[in-house]
Formats: structure tokens, sequence, C-alpha cells
């Protein structure tokens, strides 16, 4: 089988590792905080808060946004549920925006359309949640125009981007937004097997969220409410998580961010053999803004089904069938039942549902060889043209 996704685990990985596990430190110790610096200073963010997973990151970012019950936070309906779901866990509503029929990310004119619309309604978004699909960037500096305009806050979902750029710039340093978003999940650039990270330039949004992913406990005399009692003493300001990344996965992403450029490289050599190969197919190959440079976490096409005499779900069927581990990032998070629930339901997003219909993400990983990119070539030509 050759997967969609794999992470690279080196011996020098294994061996930052094993140091840590020798340590006197496996939770909170001094691999957490240089791999926060590492993660902030490669991007050219203030400060990062590192959690334990991407998920936990964007709820400890609503809430330190203030988003509660009342507010809405819009998204895109195309990325993980985790994207919208983090507006519930703060009793918010969600809405969702539709997406560029070129990038698949969120599109800034559906935005403002919607926002145009909502101002008369009186139901503006407290949070808007672009996500950077594939490792594309958003539109941001569009968005950040359309935030100043209409007052919304920017959490930037970029769980598939860090080590891409959008305008020559590293995407996380939070020039066009309040708060940026990493995850270090397995099948992403890096990883620390489950984590992530929340970046910010905000001094005050940094302290709280540090307070929230620890149960709002601190330590620092600053923040209490009275003189300390002794060595010993801590103080609950907040009620927080355990949201804590620990020492064994904060020592697995210092020894990876080493190689982030270089992996970010490969996936590009990847991505453009793809583009060579794949050109004769009856299929769409992933467009690139000119202010993006993609960390090409995704490698997703877009089957032309009117050139096509089998359908999506059968091509996917018979991908699988031959070895080939494709996938499909994502099912319209407005689509599942529990948010059918809610009244969303199929028409509501119209570009968003055509993606789904014909979307299928390839094997993309640092380690992909040539051989086996052909294989997939082969194997798609079969089920396409065959």
């Amino acid at each position: 089988m050759i997967p969609y996704g794999r992470q690279d685990i080196r011996q020098e990985d294994i061996d930052a590792v094993v140091s840590v596990l020798q340590s006197d430190f496996l939770t909170q110790g001094p691999q957490v905080p240089l791999f926060e610096k590492a993660v902030a200073d490669k991007v050219g963010a203030k400060h990062g808060i590192a959690v334990n997973s991407a998920t936990s990151a964007l709820h400890i970012a609503c809430l330190a946004l203030g988003l509660r019950k009342g507010d809405w936070l819009w998204t895109s309906p195309i990325t993980f549920v985790a994207s919208a779901n983090c507006a519930l866990y703060c009793g918010a509503k969600v809405d969702f925006v539709d997406i560029d029929p070129r990038t698949y990310n969120l599109c800034p004119n559906a935005l403002e359309k919607k926002l145009i619309q909502a101002k008369k309604q009186g139901r503006l978004p407290k949070i808007v949640v672009p996500v950077h699909l594939c490792g594309q960037s958003c539109d941001m500096q569009s968005i950040y125009k359309l935030s100043q305009q209409y007052g919304f806050k920017i959490i930037e979902d970029a769980s598939h981007a860090i080590g891409g750029k959008y305008q020559n710039e590293y995407i996380g340093n939070c020039r066009y937004s309040n708060i940026s978003i990493f995850s270090f999940h397995p099948v992403k650039i890096i990883t620390t097997a489950e984590g992530g990270m929340a970046l910010t330039n905000d001094d005050e949004l940094a302290q709280t969220m540090d307070l929230l992913r620890s149960h709002g406990i601190t330590r620092n005399a600053d923040l209490m409410t009275k003189p300390s009692e002794g060595l010993w003493y801590y103080q609950q300001i907040a009620l927080g998580f355990n949201y804590r990344m620990t020492e064994l996965q904060a020592a697995l992403g210092l020894s990876q961010i080493e190689r982030l450029d270089s992996f970010v490289e490969k996936r590009h050599v990847i991505a453009e053999h793809y583009n060579e190969i794949l050109t004769n197919l009856p299929i769409t190959i992933p467009w690139q803004h000119p202010d993006s440079y993609s960390s090409f976490h995704l490698y997703v096409i877009r089957l032309q089904l009117n050139k096509i005499t089998v359908t999506h779900k059968q091509i996917f069927e018979r991908m699988r069938t031959a070895g080939i581990g494709v996938n499909l990032h994502y099912i319209p998070v407005h689509t599942q039942p529990y948010y059918q629930q809610m009244g969303f339901s199929q028409g509501d997003l119209p570009q968003a549902e055509q993606y789904y219909q014909e979307a299928i993400s390839l094997p993309m990983y640092p380690s992909l060889t040539i051989e086996q990119q052909h294989i997939v070539y082969k194997t798609l030509e079969d089920n396409c043209v065959g």
C-alpha cells in the first residue's frame, strides 16, 4: 500500500526522544519552551503556545478572543470538523463561507457578500477562521481588510501549512491575523506524534492561552490575587484545561523542525512531477496562487467527470483496491449529520459541494519515490481512461 501521507522519522528524532526519556522531565521541562521558541522564531511570530493538538489550540484561541454564547464564528466548509467545532465548545454558533473554486480556500468575495448581508441582519461574526487547505495560504490580505471594516477577529487554521509562505513570508507570522494554529499530527509537515501550537504577536492573548492550556493555573506572582504563601503556592485564576504538550513530543518537534524547509522542498519536487505526468488525464491539478508558496501537505486533484465514464466513487475504490491509499479532504462540514441538525442542508454551499464530488487526495510525503508516483499515475490512467 502506498499511503496518502506518512511521517518521516530518522535516527536523530529517535535519539532526541530517548534523551528525554533518560532525563528528569517527561512532561513539563525545558523542551516545550525550546520548541515554542523554535517554531515562533522560524515563522516570525512573537509567541508560541504548544498544546496537545491543533484542536486544543483552536479551542483556547477562541476562548482567548472572548468567543462565547451568542457569538458567531465563520469558517470554510472544506476542512476537518475541528475548525468549526471549536466554536461550539465555547457555546457559540457556526456558519460557513463557500470556497474559491481554484484554491479551495475560503473565498474573500463570498465572505464580503455574506458580511454585507450579516450586517443588515445584526449577526456579524466575532471570529473568522480561514483554513489554509493543503498548505496553500488563503488570501489573507483581503480577509484582513474585511476584518478592519467589519470588526471580526481572525484565527488562521494553518494546520496544513507550516513551512509554507504567503507574500514571501512564512505562514504563521500573524501579520494578517490575531492567532495562527499549526498541527503536528503524523501526516503533517513535521510531527510531534500528536500536538499543535497557537502563535500570536499579542502578549495578552499569549498569556491567556498559556493559562487555559494548563487548568487556568499560574505561579506568576504578578497574576495572583494575593501574595504567595510559599514556594509550593499556585492559584487557579481561570477555568482551563489539561491541553499541555509533553517533553517527549516537544523533543521530537525540535528535531523535526530542523528539516522543515527540506521537507517542503521535497514536497514541491513531488508536486511538480505530478503536474508533469498527470497533464494528459481528465483531471484538474492543484492551482497555486502567485502570492502563495504552499507547504503541499496534500496534493488534491479534481476529476473531470464529464470526460470520464466511471464515477468518482468507483475510481476511489479502484485506487484503494490497487494499493494506492488515496483519501478525500474533506467532506463538507455543513453536510455532516450533526450540523444538518442545526439547519444546514445540501445546496447551501455549492462550490464546496461540487469540490467534494470531484476531489481525491493523491499520496504526498517526502519519501514518496518517482517510481511510486508513476504507479499512482498508471493506476489513475487505467481507471480514468482505460
